[in-house]
């Protein structure tokens, strides 16, 4: 390569990352969001260590959250250890990589295929495209851009090893895959998309009509010797994929076929293959969630996408000599399968994540046939140029926009709501949010609006029993408590409930009824904080103080708030042991300094039981 050529590619790759951090700037603006990034990052106490021998052996033995991505939680490791809880340092890491992804990406191109334009152009589409905003903005998708980084890695030494033939570089393909796997098993179709490049642009493949790319000289070989050569990797995916699934199965990710029938699967695969085309054109509507639709897909959605998939198959294949538009649609097709929901994984039908990696083909197959179209009918190189610029930037400022939508959890989940139907997640994610601003009354709005959608498990339930007493309806709470002792079995869940209940009855001033919930609470779980303050607090009621300080100190033991501290010192001043309650207090200003909140909660606590704070 000649200097002049040297440079002009420098100052592309320089460009692209220029573009990137320029469009995607709002990041910087972005809290961490409470959808996955809390288990991941905020309430994960092994990861928040940093990068310790401890963490490092986690990493590699944990099934959290149903993964295995060992590479993952270390890089989540290393960013507490650089920026602790700061949103914007996670971020920025997830933007880097994005843009050292695209700079990859472009370099692979330009030097497989011997066209610079081309390959700039693609990937300035993969840098600016908003459906990859997920994978960026979404602290906990570094997994997506980190698996990306070493399967583009695997793909430029696979490149020069098919060039020289060097062992030493194969191994590399082999390493780079193994991290990449590491990191998230979405490229476990790497030996796939291999094939397809060994097609076009490397055409290893046969001898047949040259498809556009730049390495007629390289020596043909047999399908099935290429397809031996590829041994290793075929067997890391395999093992990756049973390790997946034992790692889903044991996180209770996997939908069963009682919850997703088969033909609901399989109607919602060409319907959703549609929809990522649809996104890929018009990228519009974006959203972090996709309900699953279940059966409710009609049967002309269901036909007409199977038939234009077959139809856009067959063209791609009757174009024989033009080999990158079959790379391509079998690239977007191929690369699909692990997250197209055959297998059922989590609530959604589909995910803008899930197009990081195959979207690519598709971007390969536009541009490459655009400018052949363009060539042959002699379209001017500058018009060429100013139409490519114009919806690269069109699409960077959608990506702006979009930024914006991830700001924090209520702003994305009011966006989520306004640009999806029954998407009972998006309920149940604002009223967590709302309740995390106190704002208990909209939560609660929200939960019921989420319980309306879906059969909420018992967990959820008793989370909106707990709002419903927040906003003072301990009737509707006591129903929800009700139906969760109807259904759940599980011993946590029903002491749980039983305390829930307890805390309507006192509210209600149901005595009897309060003292029963919190001793069937009690004998199921005779750590329960919840049942043990409000065992004080009508020990209390009922001018038995010594009992009380007994419960609430219980209480204090296994869940040391202000608020438990301070009853606490309630119960001790009324049992006449004045300097215990003092320190009582103390220890509750320790733990708060403003204690605003916590003493009217105590006083409202007394007040069912007819006392008041002193």
């Amino acid at each position: 390569m000649s200097a002049s050529r040297e440079t002009h590619v420098v100052i592309f790759c320089l460009l692209l990352v220029a573009a990137a951090l320029a469009f995607y700037n709002p990041i910087i603006h972005n809290q961490f969001i409470d959808f996955d990034d809390s288990s991941y990052i905020l309430k994960n106490s092994q990861v928040q260590r940093g990068l310790t021998w401890d963490t490092v052996k986690w990493s590699f033995t944990t099934f959290r959250d149903g993964n295995w991505h060992p590479l993952t939680w270390l890089s989540h490791a290393l960013d507490c250890q650089l920026f602790r809880l700061n949103p914007v340092g996670h971020h920025y890491t997830n933007l880097l990589l994005h843009a050292v992804n695209a700079v990859l990406l472009f370099l692979l191109l330009r030097r497989a295929t011997g066209f610079t334009w081309p390959s700039l152009v693609v990937a300035a589409l993969f840098a600016l495209h908003p459906v990859n905003v997920e994978s960026v903005a979404w602290a906990a998708e570094r997994k997506n851009v980190l698996s990306m980084f070493f399967f583009l890695l695997a793909l430029h030494a696979y490149d020069r090893y098919a060039r020289t033939g060097g062992r030493h570089l194969y191994w590399l393909v082999t390493v780079c895959f193994a991290l990449g796997l590491m990191a998230k098993p979405q490229i476990v179709t790497l030996p796939f998309v291999l094939l397809l490049w060994d097609y076009w642009p490397l055409q290893r493949m046969d001898t047949g009509s040259w498809g556009g790319g730049s390495n007629a000289a390289l020596t043909p070989r047999s399908f099935s010797f290429l397809v031996w050569e590829k041994w290793p990797l075929f067997v890391l995916a395999a093992a990756d994929s049973v390790i997946t699934v034992i790692a889903q199965r044991a996180g209770n990710t996997v939908r069963t076929f009682l919850e997703v029938s088969g033909s609901a699967r399989l109607e919602n695969v060409f319907v959703s293959y549609v929809r990522y085309l649809g996104k890929a054109c018009w990228p519009s509507r974006l959203a972090p969630m996709y309900p699953h639709q279940g059966n409710l897909l009609r049967a002309w959605q269901v036909v007409g996408a199977a038939a234009l998939l077959l139809l856009l198959s067959v063209l791609v294949l009757r174009w024989r000599d033009r080999r990158y538009l079959a790379v391509g649609w079998f690239w977007f097709l191929g690369t699909l399968v692990p997250m197209i929901g055959v297998i059922t994984v989590g609530e959604q039908a589909m995910a803008d994540r899930y197009a990081y990696l195959p979207f690519i083909g598709l971007f390969v197959a536009v541009v490459w046939a655009l400018g052949a179209v363009a060539s042959e009918c002699r379209i001017p190189s500058a018009w060429r140029a100013s139409a490519a610029v114009l919806v690269v930037c069109i699409l960077g400022c959608l990506t702006y926009r979009q930024l914006g939508h991830w700001r924090d959890d209520e702003t994305l989940w009011r966006y989520t709501l306004s640009v999806t139907e029954r998407n009972y997640m998006a309920h149940n994610n604002l009223a967590l949010a709302l309740a995390k601003q106190g704002r208990s009354d909209e939560a609660v709005f929200q939960f019921r609006a989420a319980k309306a959608l879906h059969q909420y498990p018992a967990d959820q339930i008793l989370a909106l029993a707990f709002y419903e007493l927040r906003v003072g309806h301990p009737q509707e709470a006591i129903e929800e408590c009700n139906t969760v002792l109807r259904t759940s079995a599980d011993p946590k869940v029903q002491a749980a409930a039983w305390s829930e209940l307890g805390q309507a009855h006192l509210q209600l001033r149901h005595y009897d009824q309060a003292a029963e919930s919190y001793q069937n609470a009690l004998r199921l779980s005779p750590e329960n904080g919840m049942a043990l303050m409000g065992s004080g607090v009508l020990a209390l009621g009922q001018g038995q103080p010594d009992v009380a300080v007994t419960q609430l100190a219980h209480a204090a033991k296994v869940d040391p708030s202000d608020l438990n501290f301070l009853l606490l010192a309630q119960a001790l001043r009324r049992a006449g042991r004045a300097a215990e309650a003092d320190a009582a207090s103390a220890q509750a200003q320790k733990i708060s300094p403003d204690l605003s909140q916590a003493q009217i909660a105590a006083g409202q606590f007394l007040g069912f039981v007819g006392l008041q704070l002193q």
